[in-house]
């Protein structure tokens, strides 16, 4: 079976199973392998330590890969679910749900619990329009390291080996995101520096392809596109405000500002800040975006490895 048929099945299956929790999951047994790292191993102050357990943990997830794939043949059962695993498009949706019903439902405590469950910022205080706004950004953000990165590593790996590439590349990738997320230099700083700015520098291209795509799956207008241009770098993350500018632009609504973190403010500027403040139903938009550039994002890619396997 050739790359373009099992990518395309992978996106389908995860639009059609989400994430299942019967057997573990490759980013948790990632995650347990970081954790062991960082608590029997390694001094959490320490660059050097921070980085070998990056180094480490990149090595071991392309390594099981090979190795699953040499040992399973290169079963395509096997190649669909490393795809399956990485993507995160129907979970994302799954994961932000909650929280609109329970605003829907003017349940203000049940929508800030849940989005406690996806977002890293407090939420007790938050009024409806911030919980929105958080929604929207959580969307946005994780559209490009959940669904485009691995989409745009996928490819790539494949143009660097037809057999193994993208499995390799789309793992390494996943490793390096876990790492930041769990070990990132915001909680963990020396430390977690070298996972930190892997990340950031894996998400990099991806995450101007993906705002682009976001534009232009929204209908490319000339305002959106404006907007992404003058505030995509209105963070202090060099990659997290492509997604949240383009969105922004999109649904022409305000997002990002300040919010406290472990009880302490970080301020933030506005992205599209002449723009009116985000609405229940521009949550419901704002998924029917991620859905159609992401499904824009999987064509482009099944096309591009059509005319490399031609």
């Amino acid at each position: 079976m050739q790359f373009p048929i099992i990518f395309a099945l992978a996106v389908i299956l995860d639009l059609a199973a989400g994430e299942i929790n019967f057997f573990p999951h490759p980013v948790k047994i990632i995650g347990k392998l970081i954790n062991f790292l960082q608590e029997k191993l390694f001094d959490l102050h320490s660059f050097i330590c921070g980085l070998a357990v990056c180094v480490i943990t990149i090595f071991a997830a392309g390594l099981a890969v090979c190795l699953v794939l040499y040992f399973s043949g290169c079963n395509c059962v096997i190649q669909i679910y490393l795809l399956y695993a990485a993507l995160s498009w129907r979970d994302l949706k799954d994961e932000t749900r909650p929280v609109l019903f329970c605003l829907m439902n003017n349940d203000l405590e049940g929508a800030r619990k849940f989005l406690s469950r996806v977002v890293g910022r407090d939420t007790k205080n938050l009024s409806e329009v911030e919980i929105i706004r958080a929604l929207i950004e959580t969307i946005s953000e994780n559209s490009i390291d959940g669904i485009f990165s691995v989409m745009f590593f996928a490819v790539l790996g494949y143009c660097v080996n037809d057999s193994y590439g993208a499995y390799i590349f789309v793992w390494i990738f996943k490793a390096a995101s876990t790492l930041d997320s769990m070990i990132g230099y915001k909680t963990f700083h020396e430390f977690g520096k070298a996972g930190a700015k892997l990340d950031d520098t894996l998400n990099f291209f991806p995450a101007r392809v993906g705002g682009l795509i976001i534009i232009i799956a929204g209908g490319l207008k000339i305002r959106a596109l404006k907007i992404f241009i003058r505030d995509r770098l209105k963070h202090s993350s060099p990659n997290s405000a492509h997604g949240e500018s383009s969105f922004a632009g999109v649904l022409d609504v305000k997002l990002g500002g300040g919010a406290f973190y472990q009880d302490k403010f970080i301020s933030r500027p506005f992205i599209n800040e002449s723009a009116r403040d985000p609405e229940i139903f521009d949550v419901i938009r704002a998924w029917n975006l991620l859905d159609a550039s992401s499904a824009l994002f999987a064509f482009i890619v099944i096309f591009l490895a059509c005319i490399i396997f031609c």
